[in-house]
């Protein structure tokens, strides 16, 4: 079972045209599910039945996995099955009657206005460390323009545009889009190149923009370890993770107004629903702000 995983890990990047980071999460997933078949007893593709992917679901739950971590672990059963049959490894698709992911949804964590203040201060602008400055620079980025941790990590110099203050941000599946970067974000940034960052680079060839302590690019390992530190430090004790910030960039931009086109084109979604999510958080609260006010509430 696990060379035909390896057979449809091959498909979706060379014919798929899938990035690294997606083929990764698919194989992560699925074997884990090969894994739960082999050790209840199944050897073959065509001895699966719903139940198995349920069961499997469910132990995944068991084990403290986040919703949107299951529904994505179903979509990736729902690809390969679809794959098997293409292949015609099997002649019937037990998954075409599973429930859509899509009814797994929940709405996300994100920070109030005055949690993101603190959170921001946390790592203090007047440092002379450089790199206490350049995780403030990097928060400061991450709620500015709502990126996902691996654009941050993929940040390039050349990406920064200070005439008309944006970031030209590549994407999922390779795809740019143009952010537009707000004042304070812009200041660190300015700070952080021209000051700190040579400050950091042992090579000056190196393209990336934020760097690790020994001069090489910052990877997402590292970035989720600041923001917990961030979290930490801001005395705030939601479960904060670089996604967090996304979410809050999102919500705290709705709440005030913004057009839903545009936060989906700042989001870099390729599809609007995805985006939808961030109307239902605003109404969430919008009625929890009406049942603590307003006296008959």
């Amino acid at each position: 079972m696990k060379k035909i995983l390896e057979h449809f890990i091959g498909f979706l990047a060379l014919e798929k045209g899938l990035a690294r980071n997606s083929t990764d999460a698919y194989y992560t997933d699925l074997a884990d599910f090969i894994t739960y078949l082999e050790n209840s007893s199944i050897h073959s593709f065509a001895d699966v039945t719903r139940d198995h992917i349920l069961d499997f679901l469910e132990e995944c739950k068991n084990q403290d996995m986040e919703v949107t971590t299951l529904a994505r672990r179903l979509v990736a059963v729902k690809v390969f099955f679809r794959y098997l049959i293409q292949e015609r490894y099997l002649d019937k698709n037990v998954t075409d009657i599973m429930e859509s992911p899509k009814l797994w949804r929940v709405l996300p964590e994100f920070m109030s206005g005055d949690e993101v203040s603190r959170f921001l201060s946390a790592f203090h602008y007047r440092s002379k460390d450089p790199l206490e400055f350049r995780n403030r620079c990097m928060m400061e980025i991450l709620y500015a323009c709502g990126l996902r941790v691996s654009e941050m990590a993929n940040l390039r110099l050349g990406n920064v545009s200070f005439d008309d203050n944006v970031l030209r941000v590549l994407g999922k599946g390779s795809k740019e889009r143009v952010v537009p970067v707000g004042k304070m974000a812009v200041l660190c940034l300015q700070k952080y190149i021209h000051v700190i960052r040579p400050m950091l680079a042992k090579d000056t060839s190196c393209p990336y923009l934020f760097l690790s302590n020994n001069g090489r690019q910052l990877d997402r390992e590292m970035i989720w370890m600041i923001v917990k530190e961030a979290a930490r430090r801001a005395g705030i004790h939601k479960d904060i993770h670089p996604h967090t910030l996304r979410h809050s960039f999102a919500s705290h931009l709705l709440e005030n107004g913004a057009d839903l086109r545009a936060i989906q084109e700042m989001l870099g979604h390729a599809d609007i629903s995805t985006t939808q999510i961030y109307t239902h958080v605003s109404a969430k609260r919008l009625l929890s702000v009406h049942k603590k006010f307003h006296p008959r509430a």
